[in-house]
């Protein structure tokens, strides 16, 4: 006689009894391993050396020094210097007397006297450069105070040439050029004295 089964399917029943065993074995292993290596994690500290540098202090100081100039040397350096302010100012009263003029503000006599003044100006201002000049005993003063005379005469021809150029029949071409002159022979009349002063003071 055949036995009747009343569950077909018997696995039903076994297989969750099988998965929670296995759930529970894995955290009681799981348990067990934690507890028994507790161990204590130390970091461990690597020690910094501290390496000290040796400074080196260097000596910046220099040896200065101290030259005192002769009198005659002093004061022919401050001649020079005060005749380059009057060529800076000289210059500056030629330019704006000139522009005066172009821009017609002044009258044609107004000018004219103007530039005549300027005449008499660098003319006086030759003399005043000219004597006395450096002690003969500096060759070098010498020598620079012979370009600077040069120079100066240049300028006053310069004044010249522009009264010419303002009373000539031309449109101010002749003003024009002596106005050029004039600026460049100015320029090198008073970089000259600056090359002077510069290379006594250094020396």
């Amino acid at each position: 006689m055949e036995t009747f089964n009343p569950d077909p399917k018997p696995g039903r029943v076994v297989l969750p009894l099988v998965l929670i065993g296995m759930i529970a074995t894995t955290y009681t292993f799981i348990n067990r391993v934690a507890t028994n290596n507790d161990l204590d994690l130390v970091a461990e500290e690597t020690p910094v050396e501290t390496v000290a540098e040796d400074i080196v202090v260097e000596d910046t100081s220099t040896t200065s020094t101290t030259t005192t100039l002769p009198d005659d040397f002093v004061q022919y350096l401050e001649e020079i210097s005060a005749e380059k302010i009057q060529a800076t100012e000289l210059g500056k009263d030629v330019l704006e007397a000139n522009e005066n003029w172009d821009e017609k503000s002044v009258t044609y006599q107004e000018a004219k006297d103007e530039f005549r003044a300027f005449i008499a100006t660098a003319e006086q201002f030759v003399t005043t450069v000219t004597e006395p000049g450096p002690p003969n005993e500096y060759a070098n003063l010498v020598t620079s105070h012979e370009e600077l005379k040069t120079l100066v005469n240049l300028i006053y021809a310069d004044t010249v040439e522009l009264l010419a150029g303002l009373e000539s029949s031309d449109t101010g071409e002749q003003r024009a050029a002596a106005l050029e002159s004039f600026n460049s022979n100015l320029d090198q009349f008073i970089k000259k004295i600056e090359e002077v002063v510069a290379s006594a003071t250094s020396s």
